[in-house]
């Protein structure tokens, strides 16, 4: 039998090896790439582009927005266009800032935000009008009673199509931005904005719509249906739509923030929340069907208690986001990475937003040249990279102590004295860039630090990817940077909000044990060892850069 597969395999034509000899004679008699018969296909290269999907999604949102613009203006004509337009946006940047607020411990890119926006207003929009003015025909036209197709309409069709088509946004950033989507606060505030945006677009046909009802009528003022729709809609109800479909975005954030592994959960979860949506989007239209006051019930009952519900559902997820920075963040201090009292400073809104001014503070006086801090005892101006230690205390740089005072001003004097305010004039405004850049350096430290936190309970939870080293070494690279700009401020905001009491403390080194990452544990190497190991990611300033300076300081 051995003897037959020896046979078998001596029967069969050698495959030829390429010799290293060879190499450079095959290499040679390569053609040039215009005579080429076999080219290269780029599969799928298109589709990987960012440029291309920037476009393509840009494009889609564009024709979308012209499409529903008129369909809109259609329905209610010009004058009703303008001022339902005029109306429906008052209440826009009340929503937007509320999210916005609500997002404020580890806030998202406003591409997010705008693409939510711009979804819910545009396509969204459209989408729901033309479903269901579709459905609204076709049941008029296949029932016995064809006066009940609006109701039939707005109570079973509408709630179905437009959170299935405002819960398309939530979707679309859950897959293709899921590192920015981690929890229950991302879920609900790309949803309310995407609601926000449909509920703006609604409202300009319901607004246009009146206003045309009372042309022909001729009411106006406070008795107008213009003055009450825009009082149920704008000033009763502004939160109906975003309440909706919040409720599919605490499907997703509940999703996000399950195991890779619980792909059921992290399926039905979604679809869960997407149902709620519906039902409670059906009832809410349905309330003015129940009987004359219903609309009221429903609103007292069951919309009012729902809002403060979910509303603090979010404001608990977010102090508990807070609370996982006190947790995670003493393994890096431990090994050096952070300074003791950062953890406390950072897991506090208050403590994040005095820090942010008193580095405003700090840096602008320094770049006077004073010697005055708010940082406390202990810390000295001339510290800061930047600061000109050898300046007297309220003087500025590039004054001109010869020019004397008092005496009648002759034309030199007066060309000094325009230069010299002119120097002081530049002056300030350095020092107050140099403020604003400290800052925001600041700003900085704080979110990289909290997408840290974030990752390292991702890991602790199993949702991380395979690529949890190399994230873990950049935003590491990233607070190392700011690191001499934001912990001393940190440090002074832990000290002047009482996080540093005693009870607040933990001991040093810290009790708890932190098991190590399977693929990696940057916190147990100091920065020395990290630094040594890690290269900042491309080209860029190495550690200790002062991002208002833009570039290294002096060793």
């Amino acid at each position: 039998m051995s003897d037959g597969s020896v046979q078998q395999r001596q029967s069969q034509p050698a495959v030829p090896l390429l010799e290293e000899q060879r190499v450079g004679e095959i290499l040679a008699a390569v053609p040039e790439r215009r005579h080429w018969r076999y080219r290269p296909r780029r599969v799928g290269m298109v589709w990987r582009s960012r440029t291309f999907r920037v476009v393509a999604v840009f494009t889609v949102l564009a024709i979308c927005g012209l499409a529903i613009l008129a369909l809109v203006r259609d329905q209610t004509g010009t004058q009703g266009f303008l001022v339902g337009l005029g109306l429906a946006v008052l209440p826009v940047p009340l929503l937007l800032a509320a999210f916005r607020w609500l997002d404020r411990g580890d806030p998202g890119p406003w591409r997010n935000v705008l693409f939510a926006f711009a979804w819910g207003a545009f396509a969204a929009a459209l989408v729901a009008i033309l479903a269901n003015s579709f459905a609204t025909r076709w049941i008029a036209t296949t029932i016995a009673d064809p006066s009940n197709a609006d109701t039939l309409g707005a109570t079973v069709i509408a709630p179905v199509v437009e959170e299935s088509a405002k819960a398309a946004a939530v979707l679309l950033i859950f897959l293709f931005r899921r590192r920015e989507f981690n929890g229950i606060v991302d879920g609900v505030v790309i949803a309310g904005v995407t609601a926000s945006g449909f509920a703006f677009t609604e409202n300009i046909l319901y607004l246009g719509n009146a206003f045309g009802e009372d042309q022909q009528i001729g009411n106006s003022g406070v008795v107008s249906v213009t003055a009450a729709t825009f009082f149920v809609r704008a000033v009763m109800s502004p939160f109906a739509h975003p309440l909706f479909t919040v409720l599919t975005g605490i499907g997703f954030g509940l999703a996000a923030a399950c195991a890779r592994r619980r792909r059921i959960r992290r399926t039905v979860l979604p679809l869960l929340g997407l149902v709620l949506a519906m039902g409670m989007h059906s009832l809410w239209n349905g309330s003015g069907v129940l009987s004359p006051y219903g609309f009221y019930a429903v609103y007292a009952v069951f919309m009012v208690p729902v809002f403060g519900l979910v509303t603090w559902l979010v404001i608990w997820s977010r102090r508990r986001e807070l609370r996982t920075l006190a947790a995670e963040l003493p393994a890096y201090a431990a090994a050096g990475w952070l300074s003791p009292e950062e953890p406390l400073a950072l897991s506090s809104m208050r403590a994040r937003g005095l820090a942010r001014d008193a580095a405003r503070r700090q840096y602008a006086v320094a770049a006077r040249g004073n010697r005055y801090t708010p940082y406390g005892p202990g810390w000295a101006p001339g510290s800061i990279p930047g600061a000109m230690p050898g300046t007297m205390p309220g003087s500025l740089p590039g004054s001109m102590p010869g020019v004397m005072t008092g005496a009648v001003p002759g034309p030199s004097a007066q060309a000094a004295q325009t230069a010299q305010a002119a120097q002081a004039k530049a002056a300030v405004q350095a020092a107050e860039a140099h403020g604003k850049a400290a800052a925001r350096a600041v700003a900085e430290y704080e979110s990289f630090a909290t997408s840290l936190a974030a990752l390292r309970l991702q890991a602790r939870r199993g949702t991380t990817g395979p690529d949890f080293a190399e994230r873990e070494l950049e935003l590491l690279h990233h607070l190392w940077q700011r690191r001499e700009v934001a912990a001393p401020a940190l440090t002074y905001a832990a000290q002047a909000t009482g996080l540093l009491r005693p009870h607040r403390l933990p001991p040093l080194p810290y009790a708890q044990q932190f098991t190590p990452h399977t693929q990696y544990g940057a916190y147990r190497n100091g920065p020395a060892q990290a630094q040594a190991q890690a290269q900042p990611p491309g080209p860029g300033p190495g550690p200790g850069y002062n991002p208002y300076l833009g570039q290294q300081p002096p060793r």
